[in-house]
């Protein structure tokens, strides 16, 4: 499986991947995955977002234990980062046929689509449909690059998008939702655990910070006559950096557009987007609000005008503590006595799945701790031992 999906979307000249939603490259996974589920004898559908489910037993049943996670990647990301998760939950039903489990309740495997949002801008747009937490109203406005909306992407892509939106009905299936993703850190490269369990994911959001100054000559424009929106940005780039640092948190200047990018040309636009996350709440909104302070304040002595905006949030999640422990139990008695149970910056489908349906997740170690880039890696032995975990997992949760 791993084989056949790794040269789907990968540039041939940065070795990274480009699996956007609703391109040529997220057609070609989406067809892989329905390969997979039909080569299983699994009853195979797509749901009114775009998410693909495989199933083991009767999809109308309910209390369904579902795994999976998503194919598409960041721009030139890495091979690990949601794939796992899907090749994985393929391999753990695998691993539970050939146990001879009896599946007492349905199982299912979910591809969930545009988890990482690198086309709209907007992370786990799939999982958050499903969920109500993206309007269809908003689902509508979004645009990529190109200013193709994401209904007219869906069509192109040959779905039809006139019935996206909140699916409760179909989360009313679900008992449970596991989870398996590869590490994107380094905790646990310093224990001899190839696998932890997940405690919660912290409060993160996206704001785009727009500078407003003025296009001139960059070859007759006196210094002090310029007002030059990437000094402003280039400021705060390295304010973010420091207030991040001291409050013990995470942010990051990760997208720029600017207008008219003239390599001769003073900017009359610098558009950037700020990444930050951190461990609760309170620290996230002050970092954030630090960042936006040093923004204007520095926009006011370059005469320049700045707004930030809210584009995405995501509260932290902490997941269910009984599920948690569940696995804890399961993995335990399978032998795996004291697992790690982490905390991540990192958003997942589980996290917003996590208001309506009792989610969990598995980590599989990241001997680098490098994701979302060329380089992110997991050894054989320790993604064998991530499907072992799963398949345990799934076997104590549905074969009971």
């Amino acid at each position: 499986m791993w084989r056949d999906l790794a040269p789907i979307g990968r540039d041939a000249a940065t070795r990274g991947y480009r699996r956007y939603a609703w391109t040529e490259a997220d057609t070609d996974c989406r067809a892989w995955f329905a390969d997979q589920a039909r080569t299983r004898g699994l009853t195979y559908e797509v749901d009114r977002n775009g998410n693909q489910w495989a199933w083991l037993g009767d999809p109308e049943a309910g209390d369904a234990v579902v795994t999976g996670s998503h194919l598409d990647s960041v721009p030139d990301g890495g091979a690990f980062d949601g794939p796992l998760g899907v090749v994985s939950s393929f391999a753990a039903l695998d691993e539970l046929r050939a146990r001879g489990a009896r599946p007492a309740r349905p199982l299912a495997i979910v591809n969930f689509g545009d988890e990482e949002g690198a086309r709209f801008g907007l992370a786990c747009v799939g999982s958050r449909l499903t969920a109500g937490q993206l309007t269809v109203e908003a689902a509508h406005a979004l645009r990529d690059a190109d200013g193709i909306s994401l209904p007219q992407a869906m069509e192109r892509a040959g779905y039809d998008p006139g019935g996206i939106g909140a699916d409760p009905e179909r989360l009313a299936r679900v008992g449970a939702f596991v989870e398996l993703h590869v590490e994107q850190g380094r905790a646990l490269s310093d224990t001899p655990h190839p696998v932890g369990i997940a405690s919660a994911i912290w409060p993160h959001g996206r704001w785009r910070f727009d500078f407003r100054g003025e296009a001139n000559h960059a070859g007759t424009t006196r210094l002090e006559d310029r007002r030059d929106p990437m000094l402003s940005y280039a400021n705060t780039v390295l304010a973010a950096r420091k207030k991040a640092r001291l409050a013990g948190a995470l942010a990051t200047f990760g997208k720029v557009g600017v207008e008219p990018n003239g390599v001769n040309a003073i900017p009359s636009l610098v558009r950037g987007w700020l990444d930050s996350r951190a461990a609760d709440q309170d620290t996230l909104d002050l970092v954030v609000a630090e960042i936006e302070k040093a923004a204007v304040e520095r926009g006011e002595r370059d005469g320049i005008d700045v707004t930030v905006t809210r584009e995405s949030f995501t509260p932290v999640v902490e997941f269910e503590h009984a599920l948690r422990d569940e696995l804890g139990r399961i993995l335990a008695k399978a032998g795996r006595a004291e697992l790690p149970v982490l905390g991540t910056g990192a958003g997942h489908d589980a996290g917003i799945l996590s208001g309506a349906v009792p989610t969990a997740m598995l980590f599989v170690r990241n001997p680098t701790g490098v994701s979302h880039s060329p380089a992110e890696t997991a050894a054989e032995d320790d993604c064998l031992a991530g499907v072992t975990a799963l398949a345990d997992v799934l076997e104590g949760l549905a074969c009971r």
